[in-house]
This record gives structure tokens, sequence and C-alpha cells, in this order.
């Protein structure tokens, strides 16, 4: 089956070292993960390759959405990859972070099945992600 990318970055005035911990600690993560007004509960995270990530997040209208991921890879500072598989749109991310003269530029490759469902839900994962960098930009400042 072919393959839907979504492609979205950033340049963040930090190093790759305290992006990643931005991701690797779960208190952290919980803060900033999602779009604007969204809320989170992490109830499992095993930042190891193979370890799960249980995630529920809340919308400003107290919908639930419960997440799971397995982390594939994990290279500190460098690059996450991790399978999102619960309870739908099954998708890799492959997040990379590359230093640069000016900060960290953070990369989020998102790979789906190209499937009808998954292009109709592509103009809302894109802003998501950017509302996911604001919410990242202001944790870190």
């Amino acid at each position: 089956m072919d393959k839907l990318h979504i492609v979205s970055e950033r340049l963040f005035n930090a190093s790759a070292k305290t992006l990643f911990s931005a991701f690797a600690e779960p208190q952290r993560l919980a803060a900033w993960w999602g779009p604007h007004d969204f809320t989170n509960r992490i109830t499992e995270f095993d930042f190891a390759p193979g370890g799960t990530w249980a995630i529920t997040m809340t919308s400003s209208d107290g919908t639930e959405f419960d997440n799971r991921w397995t982390f594939q890879e994990i290279e500190p500072a460098r690059r996450i990859l991790a399978l999102h598989h619960e309870p739908m749109h099954v998708f890799t991310l492959e997040i990379t972070f590359e230093e640069q003269p000016d900060g960290t530029r953070l990369v989020w490759h998102m790979q789906f099945d190209d499937t009808p469902e998954n292009r109709e839900i592509e103009r809302f994962i894109a802003a998501a992600n950017q509302q996911n960098f604001d919410r990242l930009e202001e944790l870190l400042s």
C-alpha cells in the first residue's frame, strides 16, 4: 500500500539535549503534548525501545482520547521512532533533532497508509503539529 507522509518542522532556540528531555520526561511531555486546549494524563511511559507509552488526551469539551504508542528506536538527542497503534490512525512518527548554529531543528515525519480516511485527517494533523510546537516553545521559554 502507498504511504502518506506528513512532515512538520520548526527551529527551536534550544539545544537538542533540552528538546529531547522534553520528550523523555513524562511530566514535561504531558504539559505540552497535543493541540491547544488539550490536557494529558500519561498512565504508562517506558521510554526505551519496545516500551509502551499510554496517554489520555482530554479536549476542552471534556472528550477523552486514549492513545497507545510503542517506542521502536531511541537515539538520545538525535532521534525517536515510535508507532502509534491504538485506538485509530495507525502511523509511525520519526522525530529528529538537528543541531543548527542558532538552535535545533525539530522534524516530525509521520507515515500513514494512504487511505481516504488518512487523507481526510491530513489537514488537521499539520495544524495540530504546529500547535504542539507552540506548546513546546511555551514550555521551554
